[in-house]
C-alpha cells in the first residue's frame, strides 16, 4: 500500500476547518432561517404557524441525521455491508448538501420547502457530529485538546454573519429569495475554502467513525448507562430551552418593539455572544466536574430567555441575546468532552445520541410556541408563556447536572 506523503495537519488547520464547517452547518444550514423569517412573513410566503412547522422540519431532519450517526454501525451490520466511510468525506458531503439545499429554498415552491428544510437538517447533523468528533480527536492527538472549544465559535460566526447580512437585505427591502441565494452562495465559498483539510486521507490515526484513535479502542467506559442517560436527558432539555428564542427572536422583538431600528441586530448580537462564549470555554482549565460547569451554563441561558419577558425593552432583548448566546456552544463543548470521558471508545456514537436528544427538544419547541400564540389573546402573551416554559426546562436541566455531580 502506498504511503501517505501528505504533510501532517497543524492544529490551526484543524481549528479553522472545524470553525468554518460548523459555521456552514449550523449558522447557515440550521439558523439562516431565523433572520430570513421576517422577510418571508413580509413577502406573504408563510404565516407564523407554517413557519413553526418549517422550523420543526429542519429540526426533525437534524434528529434523523443524528440518529443515523448514532446507529450507522448497527445499520451497516444489519444490511451486511461494510462501507469505508471516513469522517472527512462525510463532512464534505454534508457541506455540499447544505449549500445546495440552501440555494434551493430560493425557488418559489412552498410545497417543497418542508422537504428541503428536513434534508438540510440531516446534513447539518452529519456535519456537526463528524466535524466535532474528527476535530476533537485530531486536536487531542496533537496535544492541544483545549483548542477544541474554538471550533464551536463556528455557529456564532455563522449566526453573526447571516444576521448582519439579513439586516442589510431588510434595509434594502430585499426579498427572502435573494437572502436564500446569498446564503447558499456563501456556503459554497466557505466549503471550497476548507475542502482540502477535510480530505479523507487526512485521517491521522482517527477511526472511520471519526471518533477516537485506535489507541483508545480498548479503554473501558468510565461511566454507567444511567450517567449517559441523564446526560442525554439534560442535553435534550437544552435543545428545547433555547429553541423558542433561537427560532422566533426577530419576530418576538417586532411584537414587543414595533418600529425600533434595532430589531434586526438582536440576532447578530446572539451570534457575537456565541463566539465570546466558545473562546472563553477554550481558556477554562477544567479541574473540577464539567457537569457543574454545564449547570452554570444552563442557568445563564435560562436568565437570557426570561430577560426579554421581565424587561421587553431594547436593553432587555440585548442582554437576553448575549446571555443566551454566551453558553450556547460552551454547552456543546463541555457535553461532548463529557461524552469522551464516559465513552472513550464509542465517542461518535454517543455524540450522535446526545445530538438526537437535542434534536427532539428542538422539534418540540416551535410548534409549542406557535400553538400557544394561536390560543392566546395576543401574540405577545403566547410568546411570553412559551419563553417561561423554555426557561423552566433549562432550570430543570441544570438541576439534573447538579444531582449527577453530587451522586
Amino acid at each position: 500500500m502506498a504511503q501517505n506523503t501528505r504533510p501532517p495537519l497543524e492544529p490551526l488547520h484543524v481549528v479553522v476547518a472545524g470553525t468554518v464547517s460548523l459555521a456552514v452547518a449550523v449558522g447557515i444550514g440550521r439558523f439562516a432561517f431565523t433572520p430570513i423569517l421576517p422577510m418571508m412573513l413580509a413577502d406573504g410566503t408563510v404565516d407564523l404557524p407554517a413557519a413553526g412547522w418549517l422550523a420543526s422540519a429542519n429540526y426533525l431532519g437534524y434528529l434523523i441525521g443524528a440518529l443515523l450517526c448514532t446507529f450507522q454501525p448497527w445499520l451497516w451490520r444489519k444490511l451486511g455491508w461494510q462501507p469505508q466511510l471516513r469522517a472527512p468525506g462525510l463532512v464534505r458531503a454534508g457541506l455540499v448538501a447544505t449549500g445546495v439545499l440552501t440555494l434551493a429554498m430560493a425557488l418559489q415552491l412552498p410545497a417543497a420547502w418542508a422537504a428541503l428544510r428536513l434534508a438540510a437538517g440531516v446534513a447539518s447533523a452529519v456535519v456537526f457530529v463528524f466535524t466535532s468528533g474528527w476535530c476533537l480527536a485530531q486536536l487531542a492527538r496533537l496535544g492541544v485538546p483545549a483548542m477544541g472549544a474554538v471550533i464551536y465559535t463556528g455557529p456564532g460566526v455563522g449566526i453573526l454573519g447571516t444576521g448582519l447580512a439579513a439586516s442589510g437585505l431588510v434595509a434594502l427591502h430585499g426579498s427572502a429569495a435573494i437572502a436564500w441565494l446569498a446564503f447558499g452562495a456563501l456556503a459554497a465559498v466557505l466549503t471550497a475554502a476548507v475542502w482540502s483539510t477535510f480530505d479523507p486521507e487526512n485521517q491521522g490515526g482517527i477511526s472511520e467513525s471519526g471518533g477516537v484513535s485506535a489507541a483508545l479502542a480498548d479503554l473501558p467506559p468510565a461511566g454507567s448507562g444511567a450517567e449517559i442517560a441523564c446526560l442525554a436527558l439534560a442535553y435534550g432539555l437544552a435543545g428545547f430551552g433555547y429553541i423558542v428564542t433561537a427560532t422566533f427572536l426577530p419576530v418576538i422583538a417586532r411584537q414587543a418593539l414595533p418600529g425600533s431600528p434595532w430589531l434586526d441586530l438582536f440576532w447578530p448580537l446572539l451570534g457575537l455572544g456565541v463566539i465570546a462564549g466558545a473562546l472563553s470555554a477554550s481558556r477554562i482549565r477544567v479541574s473540577g466536574d464539567r457537569r457543574l460547569l454545564l449547570a452554570g451554563c444552563y442557568a445563564m441561558q435560562a436568565l437570557g430567555v426570561v430577560a426579554s419577558v421581565v424587561s421587553p425593552t431594547l436593553a432587555g432583548f440585548a442582554f437576553g441575546s448575549l446571555l443566551l448566546g454566551v453558553p450556547f456552544t460552551a454547552i456543546t463543548f463541555f457535553a461532548m468532552q463529557e461524552v469522551r470521558r464516559l465513552q472513550p471508545a464509542q465517542t461518535a456514537t454517543y455524540m450522535g445520541l446526545l445530538t438526537a436528544m437535542y434534536g427532539i427538544g428542538q422539534i418540540a419547541g416551535p410548534p409549542v410556541a406557535a400553538a400557544l400564540v394561536a390560543r392566546s389573546t395576543t401574540a405577545g402573551q403566547g410568546f411570553t408563556l412559551a419563553l417561561e416554559i423554555a426557561a423552566g426546562a433549562l432550570a430543570f436541566g441544570a438541576a439534573v447536572y447538579v444531582a449527577m455531580a453530587k451522586a
